[in-house]
This record gives structure tokens, C-alpha cells and sequence, in this order.
């Protein structure tokens, strides 16, 4: 009995599959349609997507193309690519500017752009692009029942290009290059005010300009000690209870100890 009905699901889904591709290869642009239509009810997004790209040319500029593009989007969202689903979906948007959809379409758009975005240590170009296409949804439907979600979306956004910049700073912070960290650490306090990575950053910073400091040439040494001190008292005012107050009292200490030997080296190299 098991082996009849298994026999019958098999012969049920070649059957299935030669209907298919005798409608993909041989079927009339109509019967296309209507098999991708079915396959798109049915969650067979694969088979539906062969389809609407097949007949797309044909119904280009018809009525039917409005249904056919949103499909193709929804479809491309739900075989998760991601970066073709928003594409689609901005395409429909600008293409049905009065379509009952076009509100869905853009959020989702904006939304197949996020889930695209690639982790923090990688570049963030699409991360960017899902940031501005969000932001434009919000912007675009105030009233939206999704802007809740969309405003969660553009913080987990934000949060992903913040920490991206952060590690970029402390990285050059752990090569050496502390100019260039010092100026990595000002561009993500000046770039993302509010961030979420300012006490961090300014502690960072704040090494960056010790060392730099401390290994500067004589006639940069007093100013870069000075600006190291700032950044210090930067740090303390804007973050009195930090967890690295500790730490950076004792580079405080360092500088100040250092300023004051420089400031008796020079005032020696002047009396002689």
C-alpha cells in the first residue's frame, strides 16, 4: 500500500514538472501567465520567477504589468535575493506612482536593502543605500502602520555604519597610525552626533593622542600634548562617571608629567 501511494505522489509530481516545462517552453504567453500566477499562489516563487521573466516583454506596458512587477518582487523577497526583490520594488514604485501598492512596495524596498547589508566589517555602501531608502519610506509615508518597524530598522542601520566606523578608528589606533585615528574618532562624533560609541571613541582618542604625543618630534610635541590633554578633560566632562576614567587619569598624569619635563628641556636649551 505505501509503496502504491508513493508510486502516485511520484507520478503526481513528474507529471507536475512536465507541465511546467511544456508551458515554459512550448506554453502561449497567456498560459504562461496563468501557470505563474498559480505557481506564485502556491509559494513555488522559483518556478513563478522563470515565468514573469519569460512573458515580462510581452506584457510590458499592458495592464497586467503592474500585477506581474510586484509579483516578481514579492517573489525575489521570498527566495530571499534580497538585492534583486529591492530593486523590483523600487522600479514598481517609480513605475505605479498611484498604485494601491506602491506604500508596501517602497517599505519593502527599503527593507530587502536592509536584509541585503552585509555584517559591520565589511564595506557598508549597501548598508548606506538601505539607510537612505528607509529614511525616504519615513519620510514618504509619516502615517504608515510599518513606520514603528521602519524607525527600528534605521536604528540597527545606524548602529551597523557607527560600529563599523568605530573599528576602522581603533584599528588605525592599533597599527600605529594615530593621526589617522585621531581624525577617524572626530569624523564618527562630528558624522553620527548621539552615537552610541562617543565615550569609547573619545577614550580611543584619547591614546591615539597620547602616543602621538609622547612620540612627536620636538616642535610638535608641546601642541600634540596639549590636544592630548583636551581630549582628556573632553572625555571627563562629557562622561564624569566612565568606566575608563581610571585608565585615562593616569595617561592625564603622563602628559602632564611629560609637558612639564618638555617645558624645563626648553627653557635649559634657551639659557645656555
Amino acid at each position: 500500500m505505501k509503496k502504491i501511494t508513493y508510486l502516485f505522489i511520484l507520478t503526481v509530481v513528474f507529471s507536475s514538472c512536465s507541465e511546467y516545462h511544456k508551458v515554459l517552453n512550448k506554453g502561449s504567453v497567456s498560459d504562461q501567465y496563468k501557470l505563474a500566477t498559480e505557481m506564485y499562489d502556491i509559494g513555488k516563487y522559483h518556478r513563478s520567477i522563470e515565468l514573469f521573466e519569460k512573458i515580462t516583454p510581452a506584457y510590458r506596458g499592458k495592464p497586467q504589468m503592474e500585477r506581474i512587477q510586484y509579483m516578481i518582487s514579492d517573489a525575489y523577497y521570498n527566495t530571499k535575493q534580497y538585492s534583486l526583490s529591492g530593486y523590483y520594488f523600487d522600479r514598481f514604485t517609480s513605475n505605479y506612482p498611484k498604485s494601491t501598492k506602491k506604500e508596501d512596495a517602497a517599505y519593502f524596498s527599503a527593507y530587502s536593502y536592509y536584509l541585503d547589508s552585509p555584517i559591520f566589517s565589511l564595506d557598508q555602501t549597501s548598508t548606506k543605500e538601505a539607510l537612505i531608502a528607509m529614511q525616504g519610506f519615513i519620510d514618504a509615508y509619516p502615517d504608515s502602520d510599518k513606520i514603528s518597524d521602519a524607525n527600528k530598522t534605521i536604528k540597527e542601520l545606524r548602529y551597523k555604519i557607527e560600529k563599523k566606523a568605530f573599528e576602522t578608528a581603533k584599528q588605525y589606533n592599533h597599527i600605529g597610525d594615530y593621526q589617522a585615528s585621531i581624525t577617524s574618532f572626530d569624523n564618527l562624533i562630528s558624522d553620527y552626533l548621539g552615537t552610541t560609541f562617543k565615550e569609547e571613541a573619545l577614550y580611543y582618542k584619547l591614546q591615539a593622542s597620547y602616543e602621538l604625543g609622547m612620540r612627536s618630534v620636538i616642535y610638535k610635541k608641546e601642541q600634540r600634548l596639549k590636544d592630548a590633554v583636551k581630549v582628556y578633560n573632553r572625555l571627563k566632562k562629557s562622561f564624569p562617571k566612565s568606566e575608563y576614567l581610571k585608565d585615562s587619569d593616569k595617561l592625564f598624569e603622563k602628559l602632564n608629567e611629560e609637558l612639564i619635563t618638555f617645558n624645563k628641556d626648553v627653557e635649559t636649551t634657551e639659557n645656555k
